[in-house]
């Protein structure tokens, strides 16, 4: 199974009023830079997927644009919420037996997935805003592994 984790792009912030709470969170927009970076980061992605890979998105709107970059039709998917833990999102992808699948979502379960499944610990590693960490899942000799394919900073796309 290829794993691909992509953070969403650059994001609207949120208003320092008080009274935002998660419902505005999860409404936040890509910036302009966001879109850009977003159509970036799938230029490089459609030329390298495998045909057919599944792409889950966040149900947050910034994921969803990010996500729209790449494919018309990504799948929303509650457990990549922001506020996700890692079990929750191995367990909707199916690790590691699911189809190639691209998750967008977010910091900081992205990082603590890509720790778990590369280090066996979760750590709370970064994933830059519309960065792509691309995982493998193989066995050699009756052991199942996790590869690291590669790692795409947005600013080389």
């Amino acid at each position: 199974m290829n794993l691909i984790l992509w953070r969403h792009a650059e994001a609207e912030a949120l208003p320092q009023m008080s009274g935002f709470g998660r419902q505005a969170d999860l409404q936040r927009a890509l910036t302009r830079r966001g879109h850009k970076q977003a159509e970036a980061s799938a230029q490089w992605l459609r030329t390298h997927l495998p045909p057919d890979t599944r792409v889950l998105c966040s149900p947050a709107l910034r994921s969803r644009e990010t996500a729209a970059a790449l494919a018309g039709n990504a799948q929303v998917t509650p457990a990549l919420a922001p506020d996700s833990d890692v079990s929750a999102v191995l367990a909707a992808i199916e690790w590691p037996h699911g189809p190639d699948t691209v998750l967008v979502g977010h910091q900081p379960w992205l990082g603590r997935l890509a720790s778990l499944l590369l280090s066996g610990t979760e750590i709370n590693w970064s994933i830059r805003k519309s960065g792509i960490w691309w995982l493998a899942s193989r066995t050699r000799e009756n052991e199942s592994q996790t590869v690291l394919r590669a790692v795409i900073h947005p600013e080389f796309l």
